[in-house]
């Protein structure tokens, strides 16, 4: 299977420059190809990671993918998908984003590496070189101001107005395609739907720096929205990030498997490198037993171990049974303090005291006392998973986790976190 014909099966394609020039080139030989991530952040998040995994599979097809860090353009802002002028960062913090954005492409997949196959760099380093006047006379002088004006990314922003620096930014997106073109062999670029227009400029630069024969293509991907109709890749508590600081590996691994039956399948074309027929039995399964969410299981058991590690995923599954089961008393401080970050949390001082008095006073998770004895009596309250029903229960240091933690469950679902000082 051409790796074109894979994608389209896997819904993974939105638009094409020049589709049976690209499907005639991709089956005569390998090629080289390109994405690029802007450093306007620390991380990426789900999102971001969409025209990545399809540069892997143009690898894993035979293909050399190239991954570019916008060390350059990051300090322009995209004007894509906004309404108003970005904000410019300071060049110490683009480069702590782009540090760290590498760093994360060499964790996924391994770029830089000669094992990998998958080139690593950062337009910095040819942008930054490039003087006022040898970008106006060298690339200005090739790009029509009405074409540009014409272009989505740029005429969504007449209305409102536009700096020439984000203006521009098509301009500079396109050198950096030439310079891929020329100096690595690169001949597509692929992006989201919202970079069409960039990536067209781009490929018009080339034929009049290089030839209007020259083989040089753009692909994009379709916008990925949810069967409600909402934007792909946040939850209520915002975007899933793929920095484990910012996003747990058992808040990760809970995203994936909370996914509407509706959505599954799509998402395990797009993300995972499960096979046809693996895809279409878990398929099955989701129209025949929707209740055991075997796909939902899968994808979030591929993508956890992808973007983590198998370590993470472990305890992930290990944070999802105890929380199923009731029985947390299993799990370390560490994760009670990453699993429990959310819910509803207060302080009391370490030290004895009694559960009427620690529900209510200390802590205020009841009401009253006469609430908190009925509840305790009714079996509605554990501590560290363990029913109390004992009213003169004395909470101490053995219904903590490692004398940081108390966990009170509340009837099925209620928890609160109290931290011992």
């Amino acid at each position: 299977m051409n790796i074109l014909d894979e994608l389209e099966w896997r819904g993974a394609i939105n638009q094409q420059t020049d589709e049976e020039g690209l499907k005639e080139v991709t089956d005569a030989k390998s090629i080289a190809l390109y994405c690029g991530i802007d450093p306007s952040g620390d991380s990426m998040h789900v999102g971001h990671l969409i025209p990545f995994m399809i540069l892997k599979r143009f690898q894993l097809a035979g293909h050399k993918p190239v991954i570019l860090i916008g060390g350059g353009t990051g300090s322009i802002g995209d004007p894509s998908g906004r309404n108003s002028e970005r904000v410019l960062q300071t060049m110490d913090k683009i480069q702590d984003n782009a540090d760290k954005l590498s760093a994360q492409m060499r964790k996924l997949f391994k770029a830089g590496s000669e094992e990998s196959g998958i080139k690593l760099v950062n337009n910095y380093d040819w942008l930054s070189g490039l003087s006022f006047l040898d970008f106006l006379r060298d690339f200005g002088k090739e790009f029509n101001i009405n074409t540009m004006l014409a272009k989505d990314v740029v005429s969504s922003r007449l209305d409102t107005g536009i700096s020439f620096t984000e203006f521009s930014y098509q301009i500079i997106q396109s050198v950096d395609f030439l310079h891929l073109f020329q100096n690595e062999d690169v001949q597509l670029q692929i992006g989201g739907s919202d970079q069409w227009g960039n990536i067209t400029a781009g490929l018009d630069l080339i034929r009049k720096k290089e030839g209007s024969n020259a083989k040089a293509f753009g692909l994009t991907i379709p916008l990925l929205l949810k069967a409600d109709g909402t934007k792909f890749g946040k939850s209520a508590d915002g975007a899933i990030w793929l920095d484990p600081e910012k996003t747990t590996p058992y808040e990760f691994y809970q995203f994936w498997f909370n996914q509407d039956d509706r959505d599954v399948v799509k998402y395990l074309k797009y993300f995972t490198f499960l096979s046809k027929d693996d895809i279409d039995a878990l398929e099955n399964q989701v129209e025949t037993e929707p209740h055991k969410r075997a796909a939902q299981k899968a994808l979030a058991e591929e993508m956890t171990r992808f973007v983590h590690s198998q370590e993470a995923l472990d305890e992930a599954i290990t944070i999802t049974q105890a929380l199923f089961s009731g029985e947390i008393h299993s799990l370390t401080a560490d994760q009670i303090e990453s699993t429990f970050k959310e819910v509803p949390s207060s302080e009391a001082p370490k030290g004895e005291h009694n559960l009427v008095e620690f529900l209510v006073d200390v802590t205020g998770i009841e009401p009253s006392r006469r609430q908190a004895r009925e509840d305790i009596k009714n079996g509605a309250i554990r501590l560290k998973g363990i029913q109390i029903k004992d009213v003169d229960h004395i909470v101490n240091e053995e219904d903590s986790f490692d004398s940081r933690f108390i966990i009170v469950r509340k009837g099925k679902k209620k928890y609160f976190l109290v931290n011992l000082v």
